[in-house]
C-alpha cells in the first residue's frame, strides 16, 4: 500500500513499507523507481530482516516535484522518509542513489549505517570522460533524446544497442523517467570529471559506511568505489564476485544484511 510524506519544501514523496525489524530505506539510481528497477525485488528479499521503505525519488512514479531542482531538496526527501520510518534508519543506495545517500550522510541526515553500491564516479582517465556539459545537455533534450544521450555519452552503451532498446516495452518507462536524469547528474556532480575525489565532501560522515562493487564491473568503476571507501572516514569496501552494475538481488542482499545487522 502506498503511503506519503511531505518533504521540507512541501513536495509529496510516495513510499511503501514491508517487513519487520530495524528500519531500512532504499535509494534508487537513474531511470529507476519504486515499481520499476531492482528495488522492488530487493525490498521483498530484505523484508525478512528489516522494515523496508522503498520510495519514489522526486519527479518519479507517484512522488511529486517542484518547479526548480536542487540536490538539497532530494536530501530533504530522504530525510523525510527516514523521519517517517521512525527518525533514523539504515540506508542502501545504488548507483546515483548511492551518491545521494553519501551526500545525505555528509549533511547529517540520521543514517545509522549506509551501504553504497557502485556510486558512478570517474576518478581517473581509464574510461572516456563524461562530457563536462552533461547536465545542460540532458536538460536541453526531449525525453527520448535524453535517454539516448545518457546511455551512450554517460554510460557508454553502443548506439545500436540503444536503438534496439527503443523497440522494447521498457522504453516507455525510460522516457517517463527522463526528466529526472539531470537530477542524477547534479547529485553525482563533479565526481565524474576524471580527477581524484575531493575527500572534504564526505568529511562529515559519522555513520559506518560500506562501499560495494561487482567483480565483473569495469576497472574504472572498481577504482572509483575503492576511492570512495578511502575518502569516507572509516569506510569499508567489498567486492561481490561475478556481478556487475546490474547486480542480482541474491548477490547483494546477503552483503547488505551482514553489514547492517
Amino acid at each position: 500500500m502506498t503511503s506519503t510524506v511531505f518533504s521540507k519544501d512541501g513536495t509529496t514523496i510516495a513510499y511503501d513499507r514491508r517487513g519487520e525489524g530495524p528500519a531500512m530505506v532504499l535509494v534508487d539510481g537513474a531511470l529507476c523507481g519504486r515499481a520499476q528497477g531492482p528495488m522492488p525485488e530487493l525490498a521483498e528479499e530484505l523484508a525478512s530482516h528489516f522494515t523496508v521503505y522503498n520510495y519514489d525519488r522526486r519527479g518519479r512514479g507517484e512522488s511529486g516535484d517542484a518547479d526548480s531542482y536542487a540536490v538539497d531538496r532530494e536530501i530533504e526527501d530522504l530525510a523525510a522518509v527516514i523521519e517517517a520510518a521512525g527518525g533514523s534508519a539504515y540506508v542502501y543506495g545504488s548507483s546515483s542513489g548511492a551518491a545521494l545517500a553519501l551526500r545525505a550522510a555528509a549533511a547529517g541526515v540520521a543514517i545509522e549505517k549506509l551501504v553504497a553500491f557502485e556510486p558512478p564516479f570517474v576518478v581517473d582517465d581509464s574510461r572516456k570522460p563524461v562530457p563536462a556539459t552533461w547536465v545542460e545537455d540532458l536538460e536541453s533534450r526531449g525525453p527520448a533524446d535524453a535517454v539516448k544521450y545518457f546511455m551512450t555519452k554517460v554510460i557508454g552503451l553502443p548506439g545500436p544497442f540503444v536503438a534496439m532498446l527503443r523497440l522494447m516495452p521498457a522504453w516507455k518507462h525510460l522516457k517517463a523517467m527522463a526528466p529526472t536524469l539531470p537530477y542524477d547528474a547534479r547529485v553525482v556532480g563533479a565526481n565524474v570529471a576524471g580527477r581524484p575525489l575531493d575527500a572534504a565532501q564526505w568529511a562529515g560522515i559519522e555513520s559506518p559506511v560500506l562501499t560495494v562493487y561487482g567483480g565483473k564491473s569495469p576497472a574504472w568503476m572498481k577504482t572509483a568505489v575503492r576511492a570512495v571507501a578511502d575518502a569516507v572516514p572509516g569506510a569499508e569496501c567489498q567486492e561481490v564476485p561475478g556481478q556487475n552494475h546490474m547486480i542480482k538481488t541474491g548477490a547483494i542482499a546477503p552483503v547488505v544484511t551482514e553489514f547492517l545487522r
